[in-house]
């Protein structure tokens, strides 16, 4: 007997006006329900909801979410009192556009002064259960604290996406990511398990753990897995060297997050050519565990904004106010169903277009159809062009004579900027004409002139955890 996808305070209930409801806030799932293997939805009723409907249950839950920080943490009472607002006064999803936004630099701020977990922690410190955090590479390291009803309920809303591109009980998921304070490993972890399915959290970053991967791999056949997309490549990379065919691996969905390559057509057609795998893009913030609530479905079609469970507004970068389908603008955050340190429209930092157009996969939620375009912070202006990197990304991978290393190096040696994109170059031809092909398409699709560089194969870094490709060396002002 199949259990329902939640208890009676998980699931909306039809009210006698209609309009859906939910009986209690954070909702209680149940660890026994699992769909059967060929539905196609983890919870149909949620997942297919109309338009007003889900506006309906975002809004219950956004209602008691203020209403329990309000009370708890003086980080988002101060904030609201000062803008004039209090919980009550939030009655539609438009009323809760005016609710401040929060940035990391005010997480790190508050936690600075309240330490260890800053004054927005909603729970008893005897509650937590897993600490998490970033690694302090731009400032003071955010912790992330995670009670053990918050855990749980990570687990679920993993378990309900991964469902979504593919995932079975019957898979095997090697996760290929550093298990450290990085969140998206456990956060995998614990869906993958959630779900049924078989776990092999083999991990990565110590040297000579890449040949090993593949050794185990070629031994345990797993149908999946997770990782970043320069570590998949490595992987493939690694493999050739050994003689190995990746497709030869075996694996059927690979999934991905910690950077938009997989969000990238020309890198998605090269991951999943090169495996002969689905390639799936999915991923947000570490922040905002689950941190994988914007995510490519099977049908690839973009990521689809997982409202009900973390809400998603997209605001313009310069007004802040919300901005209607087919529009660009930055991502905002509000967690729905955390209960112990709840992120409320935090700015993600990120570029994305969006759009509520239908997908084949039937499930009504919007989708960001490119992705993450990239991160505001990565933007470089050159010449007064914007210049992301990914789209860099996106032509050198177009080129079946390079690698898919990359480095892209921006300079002030006299009076203007200089772009210089150094590739490594894999298979014999004439360089001097490959160099004009990749400036001439760098020009048409950045804006401006880049200096290509070809080097020789193998000769730029590698690394088994989130790539570092752009090195500005232009004088700080």
């Amino acid at each position: 007997m199949i259990a329902s996808p939640a208890g009676s305070a998980g699931l909306p209930q039809s009210a006698a006006a209609g309009a859906p409801q939910i009986a209690a806030w954070p909702p209680v799932y149940d660890p026994a329900y699992r769909p059967r293997d060929d539905e196609p939805y983890w919870d149909r009723a949620r997942e297919t909801m109309s338009e007003d409907e889900r506006a309906h249950v975002i809004l219950a839950k956004i209602q008691a979410l203020m209403a329990w920080a309000y009370e708890r943490a003086p980080f988002y009472r101060t904030r609201w009192d000062a803008a004039g607002l209090q919980p009550g006064d939030v009655k539609s999803l438009d009323d809760f556009s005016r609710v401040p936004t929060i940035s990391k630099a005010d997480l790190r701020a508050d936690q600075a002064a309240n330490p260890p977990f800053g004054s927005y922690l909603c729970a008893d410190p005897s509650e937590i259960v897993r600490v998490h955090g970033t690694s302090g590479t731009s400032g003071r390291p955010t912790a992330f604290a995670w009670t053990r009803d918050d855990y749980e309920r990570i687990a679920e809303a993993h378990a309900r996406i991964m469902w979504s591109f593919g995932l079975r009980p019957s898979d095997m998921v090697f996760i290929g990511s550093i298990f450290s304070l990085y969140v998206g490993s456990w956060g995998a972890l614990a869906g993958i398990e959630r779900l049924g399915a078989a776990a092999f959290p083999f991990g990565a970053g110590v040297p000579g753990m890449t040949l090993q991967a593949i050794s185990w791999m070629r031994q345990m056949r797993p149908s999946a897995f997770y990782g970043t997309p320069s570590y998949a490549l490595r992987i493939a990379e690694t493999a050739r060297t050994e003689g190995i065919d990746p497709r030869d691996l075996g694996l059927r969905i690979m999934f991905f997050s910690g950077e938009p390559g997989a969000g990238i057509p020309a890198t998605k057609r090269i991951i999943e050519e090169t495996f002969g795998a689905m390639c799936i893009d999915s991923g947000s913030m570490g922040e905002v565990t689950p941190w994988m609530n914007i995510t490519e479905c099977s049908h690839r079609t973009g990521m689809h904004l997982w409202q009900d469970i973390v809400y998603a507004e997209l605001l313009d970068r310069d007004t802040m106010r919300p901005l209607p389908y087919g529009a660009t603008g930055t991502p905002v955050y509000t967690q729905l169903e955390r209960r112990g340190q709840p992120m409320i429209r935090l700015l993600s930092g990120d570029l994305a277009e969006w759009t509520n157009d239908p997908c084949p996969c039937g499930r009504t939620y919007p989708r960001f159809p490119h992705g993450i375009i990239g991160r505001i912070d990565d933007m470089l202006v050159v010449r007064g062009e914007n210049i992301y990197p990914s789209a860099i990304e996106d032509v050198l991978h177009e080129f079946a004579e390079l690698g898919t290393e990359f480095e892209v190096i921006v300079s002030r040696p006299k009076a203007l900027d200089e772009l210089t994109v150094r590739a490594e170059i894999t298979a014999p031809c004439d360089e001097t004409a490959l160099r004009e092909r990749i400036g001439a398409q760098l020009k048409r699709k950045l804006g401006i002139r880049a200096e290509v560089a070809l080097v020789a194969a193998g000769s730029l870094p590698r690394t088994d955890l989130k790539s570092r490709r752009v090195r500005d060396e232009r004088p700080k002002s």
